[in-house]
């Protein structure tokens, strides 16, 4: 046998070389952010020549990989920092910092709407490093872009910082803001935005807890000048007072409070939130169709219909002293008829019961037959209640021919 010692095994194979187009490029945001840097420091304070900077630079720094670190360098950075070197006015410079911001977007073709508002979250809860121009620069900037769709309203919660509102920076700051927004958009583009995010009802956290009412509101921003936004609260405000009526209304009638307990609680509430007799009578019709649970079935829904009308007529007849609050009231009828199928054979009962029990008037009634009903149902309505209008009138006639003859 050979003595030759045994080889041993041996991995071998073929080494492949990266393709530079298959290797990934290391993040690497401080580098991004030098190259940014030293091409704004050699453009100086022309910001034309910052603009064509950033123009050019799209097509070689990835833009939209360190969307973040360049929107830390533009709005805080560089621009709104305490290193801000540009000259000018105000408005010209923020003008040009919000095209600046929409060519970037352009640029990196993608909405950049959520890294946007991360960074003006995280700048306003750092208010109270900034001077008092540059918070002003800063409130002017995020107006534009709320106004032009390209910011949330949600960046206002960062506003609502205890300390900020404690010392008065987020009530100042929200007045430049939203005379940049105004001064961009009406208020409907304002309250719309709102709204969106459920900011429209927090407004008052702008202010310490003993100042949040809506006369304190209403003064400081009318005193700022911003009398819409005054006005936009104060609406909002009533809106509120009219869910939490409606939302105590249904609990007491599910507890089955008596009329004569609900009766004086609606009356008060009228005369303390300044409540029309026709806004009342639509919460109050709404909190009664509300108050229990329906049947499925359509032919059972009438049967209770006209059962929890009978029980609460009299509370609906307290707030129909006039003619306008019953046609508000019959419009109420044939709108929630028209929502709630099961309802659409049971319009022509309510109303007639409800003639029967005094709440709603003949003139009412006809009013509403000839040309006060909404489109909603109409022909099915109209229909329903053709016999009965023909009944009214016959009836009207009878009576001026009895008075006629009277005399």
């Amino acid at each position: 046998m050979s003595n030759q010692r045994q080889q041993k095994p041996t991995l071998t194979g073929q080494r492949f070389k990266t393709r530079k187009r298959d290797e990934k490029e290391r993040f690497d945001p401080t580098q991004f952010q030098e190259s940014i840097v030293q091409g704004l420091n050699q453009s100086g304070t022309d910001l034309e020549a910052v603009a064509k900077f950033l123009d050019a630079s799209g097509a070689k720094l990835d833009y939209r990989r360190y969307v973040e670190t360049l929107f830390d360098i533009l709005v805080a950075g560089g621009m709104l920092g305490t290193r801000s070197t540009f000259p000018g006015q105000v408005s010209e410079f923020i003008t040009m910092l919000f095209q600046l911001i929409c060519q970037i977007i352009f640029l990196t073709q993608f909405s950049l709407q959520d890294c946007l508002l991360f960074a003006f979250w995280q700048l306003l809860l750092f208010l109270k490093g900034f001077t008092e121009s540059e918070r002003n620069k800063l409130a002017m900037l995020a107006g534009i872009l709320l106004a032009n769709g390209n910011l949330s309203a949600a960046i206002l919660s960062s506003l609502f910082n205890e300390n900020l509102v404690k010392e008065g920076v987020s009530a100042c700051f929200a007045v430049k803001l939203f005379k940049s927004w105004l001064s961009e958009k009406d208020i409907n583009s304002v309250s719309s935005g709102l709204r969106k995010v459920g900011m429209d009802s927090r407004l008052m956290e702008l202010f310490p807890a003993n100042k949040r009412s809506c006369e304190h509101f209403s003064k400081y921003f009318s005193d700022a000048g911003l009398t819409e936004l005054s006005d936009f609260a104060k609406n909002q405000q009533s809106i509120g007072a009219r869910k939490e009526l409606q939302k105590e209304l249904e609990e007491q009638m599910s507890r089955g409070e008596p009329l004569k307990d609900i009766i004086p609680y609606v009356r008060e509430e009228i005369k303390k939130n300044n409540i029309s007799e026709q806004t009342m009578i639509g919460l109050i019709w709404a909190s009664v169709m509300s108050s229990v649970e329906w049947n499925k079935k359509e032919e059972l829904v009438t049967e209770q219909a006209i059962k929890l009308l009978k029980q609460y007529s009299p509370l609906l007849k307290s707030f129909t002293s006039q003619g306008l609050s019953e046609l508000t009231l019959l419009l109420k009828i044939q709108e929630y008829c028209y929502d709630n199928i099961h309802f659409m054979k049971t319009f022509q009962k309510m109303v007639v019961l409800l003639y029967k029990a005094d709440v709603l008037s003949e003139e009412a009634i006809l009013k509403w037959y000839n040309d006060a009903h909404v489109a909603k149902g109409k022909s099915v309505f109209l229909e329903q209640m053709k016999k009965f209008v023909e009944w009214l009138k016959n009836a009207e006639e009878e009576s001026e021919s009895e008075e006629e003859e009277a005399d």
